[in-house]
């Protein structure tokens, strides 16, 4: 049996550059989305191992949390992209909405919700949002 060497070996930093997906809208897409990043994710930790273990699930929470605030305020197709920095991963969500995220108390007595977005700027170095005529472009930098 001949074995192929260019199986087990890593993947270059040209060939994990970047990730990105599409998405329909539906619930389901959340998890799509996540399952997206972790294998972008997978993908750059062969070659960039992440600098401490909670990174990872870091990156994983915050892209949860912005699909699935976009399929419950921006309803539509959504994009996801994902690259690395020179210490991180930026990651942007495009959706179909102009109205920009604000902050909403938390009222668990209302069936909770209003915490995503502080975990958001809680967890990322940086959030940034950019509307478009079209929708808008959010971008979160994270540590990796």
């Amino acid at each position: 049996m001949e074995i192929d060497p260019s199986r087990n070996k890593k993947p270059s930093y040209e060939e994990i550059r970047a990730l990105t997906s599409a998405f329909g809208g539906q619930l389901r897409n959340v998890t799509d989305a996540r399952l997206a990043a972790d294998g972008y994710l997978r993908a750059l930790a062969r070659t960039s191992p992440p600098s401490a273990a909670e990174h990872w699930d870091d990156i994983l929470l915050v892209v949860t949390e912005l699909a699935a605030n976009t399929v419950q305020y921006a309803p539509g197709p959504f994009e996801l992209r994902m690259r690395p920095t020179f210490d991180g991963v930026h990651v942007t969500l495009r959706d179909s909405s102009t109205t920009r995220p604000a902050p909403r108390r938390f009222r668990p007595s209302q069936g909770g919700g209003g915490i995503g977005w502080h975990l958001i700027h809680a967890l990322c170095d940086q959030v940034s949002v950019i509307v478009r005529p079209d929708g808008k472009d959010i971008h979160v930098f994270l540590p990796w």
